[in-house]
């Protein structure tokens, strides 16, 4: 599963010719932040999820959720490398 971060460029960004710079400025956080997300070194926070979704009008929950989805994903590849107990 893909990492939120990229998703978020190549569907919203992208298409609505938003740069990293601007979205930062329109939400009102620091742009590294959006970098470090779209680069998918860094997870969509609940706060960043409220304000990317009254940018782009889409419920918070959305990113959120996109978030978690990757989140179970990862954690399922590490844990079957762990053994199960009998």
């Amino acid at each position: 599963m893909e990492h939120p971060g990229p998703f978020l460029k190549t569907r919203f960004l992208d298409p609505l010719g938003i740069t990293p710079y601007q979205l930062a400025k329109g939400i009102g956080v620091q742009q590294t932040r959006i970098s470090q997300i779209i680069k998918g070194r860094r997870a969509i926070t609940p706060d960043t999820a409220v304000r990317l979704g009254a940018f782009f009008g889409v419920p918070a929950r959305w990113f959120m959720e996109m978030q978690i989805r990757y989140d179970l994903e990862r954690a399922k590849e590490h844990a079957s490398g762990v053994a199960k107990h009998p």
